[in-house]
């Protein structure tokens, strides 16, 4: 059996083990969970380095409550709360820096990112003895989702459509 695919505006017909070999190289499964582990640990040192920062210039209290814990308020109205809603948004702006460097495809970052919240939340989930975020988790946590999606597409899609540099 012949498979079709379609390879910019012309067809070319491939045999099937051409399509597994095709399909094989592009879904590593080695390769994506590497990816994923390595974006993981980052963003968390990103995280640390920037509580790290704010606890010498204003005296944060340092914890793993700052990373994972869900029952805390993040509120706008106090200091603290600022900072570390501001720490999160800071660290997806870095996260997609990172999904620059280690995805480097824009229509995965999407994916990527999403698993890394999903991962986030499971495990604050946990920390958190299985209490569910209070509502200002979620709103912050949702942006910086967001922010992190769109400005790693866009990162990625400029570094996909970059020349490539010929010689003559």
């Amino acid at each position: 059996m012949r498979l079709w695919w379609l390879l910019g505006r012309s067809h070319r017909r491939i045999g099937k083990r051409e399509a597994i070999k095709m399909s094989n190289r592009r879904q590593d499964p080695v390769q994506i969970i590497a990816q994923i582990i390595s974006l993981q640990c980052l963003y968390y040192v990103i995280m640390g380095i920037l509580f790290t920062g704010c606890h010498l210039v204003y005296g944060l209290p340092l914890s793993l409550d700052r990373f994972f814990d869900l029952t805390r308020t993040l509120n706008m109205r106090t200091e603290i709360g600022r900072i570390e809603i501001s720490i999160i948004f800071v660290a997806a702006i870095l996260g997609a820096f990172l999904l620059r460097l280690i995805v480097e495809k824009s229509r995965k970052c999407l994916d990527f990112s999403a698993t890394f919240f999903a991962f986030h939340f499971f495990v604050s989930f946990i920390y958190s003895n299985f209490f569910f975020p209070k509502i200002s988790w979620w709103f912050s946590h949702i942006l910086a989702l967001i922010l992190l999606v769109v400005l790693g597409e866009y990162l990625c899609a400029r570094r996909e459509l970059r020349e490539i540099p010929l010689l003559a």
